[in-house]
């Protein structure tokens, strides 16, 4: 309390004004009170005055001087007033304070005087000064005496003001002490109404102090009824209903982040200075920025395009949605689309980005547009070689029985050859479309490699290539589907046998990792180069398309393998071995080991 400005500058306001009004108060009844006792010294003084007035006119009229002497110490003696008789024309012949007449006569003139001067004009007068005979204060009131309408002399009574003087003296210290008293009373009651008006403001302004800090609700305690009463429970109802309302932000806050976190579109906020107010953890994800780290940067600090920079330009300049693509070269190419939107305002106060990653759709479109030209190209080579075996022949080769017999032979292959590509495109479309229904069993793994082995051995002794299986002595079992799991090892067998030069080894592994089975078929073949190997398993994908087509391969072997593993629950990849080099290696890994 005493540390409060507003206390201090109540309370020295009110105390200033409550000693001004005590102050004011005492000066105003001090001067009253003396005025009234001199006010009545006064009457009395006029009433003295004319009693003797009425008692000496004959006398002073005759100027009988010895017995108004005695007559004015007589009355001076008992009334304890000074009573001087003076003649028409100042002189003075008698005085109640002059032990003899001689003294009387040695007075001065008196006729100039105040008191006189005015009772002869007037009839009476009053006057207040030091006596300049007794050396005194005094009162002073004189009164003319007519006999017969004949101005006989003057009667003046007199009052020594030092009796009276000490007497308001008294009243006034009285008065003072009383008016001490209110003062101090009225200082108790300025403190107290000061620090009833105070408190409540302190209360107040601390409650309002937490809930600027973000403490709230608050409970004040003000048990008043009055506006300060009313204000503090308004002040309470208010911080019930911003705890309610924050709550309700900081919830849907949250949920806009969670929103915004989990979208898998890039959000960015610029303001109209182009510096970043917002990005989420999508937009840090494909731009390789910390979201946490960029606000209030220029945007083409954190994202070095100017392309984007003028699609911003653009909605500022025409504050209407703004589409367009763009290009970042990141690790890889990446592709985005961006919307953006101007955020409501006159005038418009930023830019609300939104960035789609469209890098996959790009390649995938690119791949779709590749599988086409590779699915034409594919049908189109055999149908081409049909139709002009065909041509030949009915132009007259069919004549010719040996060349019409090689005709027919090589349209035979060339049919074959397109019964085996579109029967591998069916297999995958039904793959991918979930309509091949698998037949889960628990399989002996070493089964099933010795069919495949069985079927490969005569063609690879052949070719003078020796088959190493290692999966044949183990007892792993598997949860697959025996045919799905024959046509992979099937296919990757046929691939290592035509990429295996004579002398070559092709190997088969098995190991379990994690409670799976993983089946590696690898080869001493030329090897692949690095940048083939992330598109491996893609349709009509071809590392040397000559010498593939050469060896009557449909370029859809190795998707089969992929989709097939994955319908199983595994999948494919390509490894390098060390340190004989690149070498083919298809890895599957098909779900859970059975023992």
């Amino acid at each position: 309390m005493w540390s409060s400005q507003l206390f201090w500058k109540l309370f020295l306001a009110y105390a200033a004004l409550v000693l001004l009004v005590v102050c004011a108060c005492v000066a105003i009844v001090s001067g009253w009170q003396e005025e009234q006792l001199v006010e009545q010294v006064r009457r009395r003084l006029h009433d003295s005055a004319s009693l003797l007035c009425n008692d000496v006119k004959s006398k002073l009229s005759n100027k009988r001087v010895g017995d108004l002497q005695e007559l004015v110490r007589h009355l001076g003696s008992t009334t304890n007033t000074r009573f001087t008789l003076v003649a028409n024309d100042g002189l003075v012949l008698a005085d109640s304070e002059q032990p003899t007449t001689a003294a009387v006569a040695a007075m001065e003139n008196h006729l100039g005087r105040v008191e006189f001067v005015n009772a002869k004009r007037d009839g009476g007068g009053f006057a207040r000064r030091v006596s300049p005979t007794l050396g005194l204060p005094y009162l002073y009131y004189a009164l003319a005496a007519y006999d017969e309408e004949k101005l006989v002399g003057f009667v003046r009574a007199a009052q020594p003001l030092a009796s009276i003087l000490e007497e308001a003296a008294s009243i006034q210290r009285l008065i003072g002490l009383v008016g001490i008293i209110v003062a101090i009373s009225g200082l108790v009651v300025t403190y107290l109404l000061t620090h009833r008006i105070v408190q409540p403001v302190q209360l107040l302004t601390s409650a309002t102090q937490s809930i600027a800090s973000g403490n709230f609700p608050q409970r004040i305690s003000i048990p008043a009824n009055d506006e300060l009463g009313l204000l503090a429970r308004s002040f309470e109802q208010m911080g019930i209903e911003l705890t309610t309302r924050e709550n309700q932000l900081r919830e849907s806050m949250q949920r806009q982040s969670t929103i915004l976190s989990g979208m898998i579109e890039g959000v960015l906020a610029v303001d109209q200075e182009e510096h970043v107010l917002f990005a989420n953890q999508a937009a840090g994800r494909m731009l390789g920025f910390a979201p946490n780290k960029i606000e209030q940067r220029a945007l083409l600090e954190v994202v070095r395009s100017n392309d984007l920079r003028e699609i911003v330009q653009k909605v500022f300049a025409t504050k209407e949605l703004v589409q367009g693509e763009l290009e970042l070269q990141t690790e890889s190419l990446l592709t985005l689309e961006v919307h953006a939107t101007p955020l409501p305002g006159n005038p418009c106060p930023g830019v609300i980005l939104v960035l789609d990653n469209i890098s996959e759709l790009k390649r995938l479109e690119s791949v779709r547009q590749q599988f086409i030209a590779n699915v034409s190209h594919e049908l189109k080579t055999p149908l081409s070689s049909i139709k002009a075996y065909a041509e030949t022949l009915l132009r007259g080769a069919i004549n010719d029985r040996p060349t019409a017999l090689k005709f027919l032979s090589r349209i035979d292959d060339q049919a074959n050859r397109l019964n085996e590509l579109v029967l591998d495109m069916l297999t995958i479309g039904r793959i991918e479309s979930g309509q091949k229904a698998l037949e889960f069993a628990d399989i002996p793994l070493n089964q099933v490699v010795g069919k495949c082995i069985s079927e490969y051995e005569t063609r690879a002794e052949a070719v003078q290539i020796s088959l190493e299986d290692e999966i044949s002595s183990c007892s792993t079992r598997v949860h697959a589907d025996e045919e799905a799991l024959q046509q992979i090892l099937n296919n990757l067998l046929d691939n290592a046998l035509k990429c295996t030069p004579a002398g070559g080894t092709i190997s088969l592994h098995c190991r379990e990792e994690e409670g799976e089975a993983v089946i590696a078929v690898s080869d001493t073949g030329v090897g692949i180069a690095p940048h083939h190997h992330a598109r491996l398993f893609e349709r009509f994908y071809r590392v040397d398309k000559a010498r593939s087509r050469e060896q009557g391969g449909t370029g859809l072997g190795l998707a089969i393998v992929k989709h097939l593993s994955q319908a199983m629950g595994g999948g494919c990849f390509f490894r390098k071995r060390p340190p004989t080099g690149e070498y083919f290696h298809c890895q599957n890994s098909l779900g859970q080991v059975e023992r």
